[in-house]
């Protein structure tokens, strides 16, 4: 049985699909008690209580880098084996911390770290204007990073839950870099309706960012996306290497994703 946190997130869906659709019996921790499983899939809503009996676990913290040393104490209680984190390409390229998955590492657990750069479903956050009046309005709007459609972060979490192997650590990326500009232009391709790029300024996108995040974050997100490192914008090999097949495009993201703009 495999315990799978975040459940009805934007990885943690596709997640259980898929590990459902393989015949695995799955807990997904959500605290929605009518959340959209499979058939089959148990929904428990304390991670802790969703252990008992699992061999492995997706472990995610919901909104930053909270301690996980009790949910991995209580993982090695119930007798967990292995560990898939879904961490940060940021740990690597020193944006984020690495409490995460230095927590992980001293579990005693056997553990896979999933580092994902940006997502392409972070582009929902420009679902309103699009809706209501057909445009995208962000920074840095000619700056390219290679953002990862959350299927696929999902899919390399199914394959390293299910392979039973260890000590791996995934870089994340879509197949190429793509520029917001490029992004709004591929969100009006999947409407059929042209999408336009009004570009905004980093104090003005600054401001936006603090009425939901800590500004230290705030600014760690700016810089990754208005002066990326050679790292956050390289193409990673890795969702090829496990998948077999080349990680998906945002345009497909943004067909998949089209009533969401309507």
């Amino acid at each position: 049985m495999i315990t799978v946190m975040g459940a009805t997130g934007n990885v943690g869906r596709p997640l259980v699909r898929a590990l459902a659709a393989a015949g695995e019996q799955v807990t997904a921790v959500s605290r929605r008690e009518t959340a959209d499983v499979p058939d089959g899939v148990r929904v428990m809503p304390v991670v802790e209580s969703a252990l008992d009996g699992a061999e492995a676990l997706f472990l995610m913290v919901p909104g930053g880098f909270a301690p996980v040393d009790d949910v991995l104490a209580a993982a090695r209680a119930a007798g967990v084996e292995r560990v898939v984190l879904l961490s940060s390409q940021g740990v690597a390229t020193g944006r984020h911390p690495a409490v995460l998955e230095d927590s992980v590492r001293a579990s005693g657990l056997k553990w896979t770290m999933l580092r994902p750069g940006g997502f392409a479903s972070n582009a929902l956050q420009w679902a309103e204007s699009v809706r209501t009046s057909r445009q995208v309005v962000a920074p840095f709007g000619d700056v390219a990073l290679p953002v990862v459609d959350p299927e696929d972060i999902a899919a390399v979490a199914a394959a390293a839950l299910l392979s039973g192997r260890s000590g791996d650590v995934y870089e994340l990326t879509g197949p190429a870099p793509i520029t917001p500009r490029e992004q709004a232009a591929a969100i009006g391709e999947a409407l059929g309706e042209p999408v336009r790029f009004v570009p905004r300024t980093r104090e003005e996108a600054r401001a936006a960012m603090l009425g939901f995040m800590p500004p230290e974050v705030a600014d760690v997100t700016l810089g990754i996306l208005g002066a990326p490192t050679p790292q956050e914008q390289r193409v990673s090999p890795d969702v090829s290497r496990v998948l077999g097949r080349p990680p998906r495009p945002f345009t497909e993201w943004a067909a998949r994703n089209a009533a969401a703009f309507k």
